[in-house]
């Protein structure tokens, strides 16, 4: 089993976007029973607040729920239970290696896997869904290419 935590800010944007469309990606390919998937945040801000309605709004464009979600932190021992680490941003890398207390290793920054060493933006400063949307499916088919696996056009 595969386990894959999605870190950001708040949990309530970026990574619960990324964490339900891995889901919803490995469910299609038939794959999800290989992985276990979850979010967290690098803050304290958002903890127990559910996903952001820009968010849910537009994961439910393409029929994905994120019901029962809601934001928790990043603990220090994540490190050890999770086989990838992903941010969304630097910011949230830094703060991902000072409370783990390590750097690199399991820590990867999302767009890292598509090939372009940027970060996606916080819909939550942008109101931009749709670019950090398309920008999240870009990184998430990197990193299913990554594992070995090809997402099929729809």
């Amino acid at each position: 089993m595969i386990k894959i935590l999605f870190i950001c800010h708040g949990n309530i944007c970026r990574s619960p976007m990324a964490e339900f469309l891995l889901k919803d990606m490995t469910e299609r390919l038939g794959i999800a029973d290989r992985f276990e998937i979850a979010s967290a945040a690098t803050s304290t801000e958002e903890i127990g607040n559910p996903v952001h309605h820009g968010a849910r709004n537009k994961l439910a464009e393409y029929g994905i729920s994120t019901k029962g979600k809601y934001a928790v932190q990043l603990k220090k021992k994540d490190y050890a239970y999770y086989d990838y680490l992903i941010g969304m941003d630097e910011y949230n890398i830094r703060n991902i290696e000072r409370i783990t207390e390590r750097k690199g290793g399991k820590i990867h920054l999302l767009l890292d896997f598509a090939g372009e060493h940027r970060s996606v933006k916080d819909p939550w400063y942008t109101g931009d869904f749709d670019t950090a949307y398309e920008d999240i499916v870009k990184g998430l088919k990197g990193f299913l290419a990554h594992l070995g696996y090809q997402m099929r056009e729809a």
